[in-house]
């Protein structure tokens, strides 16, 4: 499993002009191949932090998401807003343990 966690910094007020955006590419996402989790939200102690947690199946199917059409979209909207930096990482996951229950 490849867990993918993305940090935007943008101006206050930037997440909600790009709330469509947004909406669109976690519908768009979440159909894909391999997506097990696709999720946008703002921080709630810093409203011009947007984070994305992302879960795949592999590798192969993060790559074909990057070359998406509504991932290029995406990119433009992004760039609309402006971010005031990005950070995206990536982790390869051997295996999963739920912490609770």
């Amino acid at each position: 499993m490849i867990i993918v966690a993305v940090e935007i910094a943008v101006e206050e007020g930037a997440a909600e002009r790009a709330r469509e955006a947004i909406a669109k590419m976690e519908r768009a996402t979440r159909a894909e191949e391999g997506c097990i989790t696709y999720a946008f939200s703002v921080d709630v102690s810093d409203p011009s932090m947007l984070r994305v947690i992302e879960r795949w199946r592999s590798i192969e199917d993060v790559r074909a998401h990057m070359q998406t059409p509504h991932m290029a979209e995406f990119g433009a909207a992004v760039a609309q807003i402006r971010p005031l930096g990005m950070e995206v990482k990536a982790y390869e996951i051997a295996r999963e343990v739920p912490l609770t229950g």
